[in-house]
């Protein structure tokens, strides 16, 4: 098993990971920014390496000095959580030709995966179905554009090509807005991801975000862990996830985790992934893979019993998976709630000390957090804070835990959505279950 390994990473990731290790006893070394040498897990880890001030460009995405912090303190592995450098062929490659152990893909599956349009063939040639579009990157002939729309149907959808996040795409519903889409997203690509390539697929209305949670290893092994439903999004930014996905039968989920499963096989795929749908009368519909450990993972240990970064460690060991497809099994239902550092009117971020913080308990309830009172909310990175997770027989009684963990929880000093959570779960769209991904939106007036 790896000896010791660095965190590259900040919040309740970094101290998830922390926990993990330590329960497998695994040594670790914390990197942070000048901003978060009061974080829990930088306390706890058993070393500690400042990378730099609080702009994530100089600390969390600065390469040269995650992997000098390795260097320094011997370690022998990177685990980079997600988001920051998670799906950074680059990094990736750099860690693995430094000497380290990447704990995830391989670099070249980072790039497959991470080029929108490599991966949608990669997943056609292995039977995933997906969503009818260009089959590739758009040329400049203007006339071949506007046929292709035209022979899918509006609306289409514009994307970047090394898109994600929710960013880079553009609705276009008719022809007289088309060229000036594809110029408009093409130019921003261009600037926020360093790459202009775009492609075109059909826009679906209605549709649900159900993904698939998939473990593989360096022996040809893979499995998948069930499915979860994200669809209560705002702006493409996911807050309640759930798994499993209500109303979808065990039948349909075998059939599309196994498709999953055997793509990771056929591309050689290594460690944690998650393969993204959009689900609309009855089909799926795949639009693209994570290739890290994803925020809403709790969701699916929680119904599985299957901890997912202790597989990511086992397999970066070179270990074989511990499980079988045979020995995955669904046990009841589990929600998980984003508690962010936002004003739940406007969504503004509300950084400062949390002068109080309490944290819910009871049956079936996780808490991934790493606030503490006393603890300042930085203004440098991402909103969350934490995450609110329920676990029950059934769905039902999984939101009953979920209402009373959220009237128990307090965090003064900072505004939070706790109270847009509980507005949430009394609308009856969201208790009968299968909302799509456009609710929350139209619920807030945003569209």
């Amino acid at each position: 098993m790896l000896s010791k390994v660095v965190i590259a990473n900040r919040g309740e990731i970094a101290l998830r990971i922390l926990r993990a290790c330590r329960e497998m006893s695994i040594r670790t070394v914390a990197v942070h920014s000048s901003a978060d040498r009061e974080l829990k897990h930088v306390r706890l880890a058993d070393e500690s390496v400042c990378i730099g001030p609080p702009p994530s460009a100089n600390s969390y995405l600065n390469i040269p000095a995650v992997i000098s912090a390795a260097e320094v303190t011997d370690a022998v592995a990177i685990h980079p959580g997600y988001g920051f450098l998670s799906e950074n062929a680059d990094f990736a490659e750099q860690v693995e030709k430094s000497g380290f152990i990447f704990i995830g893909p391989r670099p070249d599956t980072i790039r497959l995966m991470g080029d929108k349009v490599s991966a949608i063939a990669a997943m056609k040639e292995a039977g995933v179905p997906c969503v009818p579009g260009s089959d590739g990157v758009l040329g400049d002939d203007v006339e071949e554009n506007l046929k292709l729309a035209h022979s899918i149907g509006y609306p289409v959808i514009i994307k970047a090509a090394g898109g994600g996040g929710g960013r880079g795409m553009r609705v276009v519903r008719s022809e007289a807005a088309l060229l000036n889409a594809i110029s408009l997203t093409r130019g921003e690509a261009g600037v926020a991801f360093g790459n202009d390539q775009v492609y075109m697929e059909k826009y679906l209305e209605n549709p649900r975000h159900i993904e698939f949670q998939v473990l593989a290893d360096s022996h040809g092994n893979a499995i998948h862990l069930g499915e979860r439903d994200c669809s209560m999004q705002r702006r493409h930014q996911k807050m309640i996830e759930e798994a499993p996905a209500p109303g979808l039968s065990k039948v349909l989920r075998h059939k599309i985790g196994e498709r999953c499963a055997q793509a990771c096989r056929e591309i050689g795929y290594r460690g944690a992934g998650t393969f993204e749908f959009l689900y609309e009368n009855e089909e799926f519909y795949f639009i693209e893979m994570n290739t890290r450990l994803q925020v809403e993972h709790p969701v699916t240990e929680l119904v599985t019993g299957i901890d997912i970064v202790r597989e990511q460690f086992k397999i970066a060991a070179g270990e074989p998976l511990s499980y079988q497809q045979e020995d995955v099994l669904v046990h009841g239902h589990a929600i998980e709630c984003r508690i962010n550092a936002e004003d739940p009117d406007n969504f503004l971020p509300s950084p400062g000390i949390i002068s109080r913080y309490h944290s819910p308990g009871g049956p079936g309830v996780r808490v991934d957090t790493h606030i503490y009172s006393g603890y300042r909310v930085p203004p440098y990175y991402d909103s969350m804070i934490g995450k609110l997770i329920s676990h029950s027989d059934t769905r039902e009684s999984a939101m009953a835990r979920m209402k009373i963990a959220l009237d128990e929880i307090i965090i003064d000093g900072i505004k939070t959505n706790v109270p847009l959570h509980k507005i949430l779960f009394e609308h009856s769209a969201f208790q009968a279950g299968g909302i799509n991904i456009h609710y929350l939106e139209k619920k807030l007036g945003m569209c």
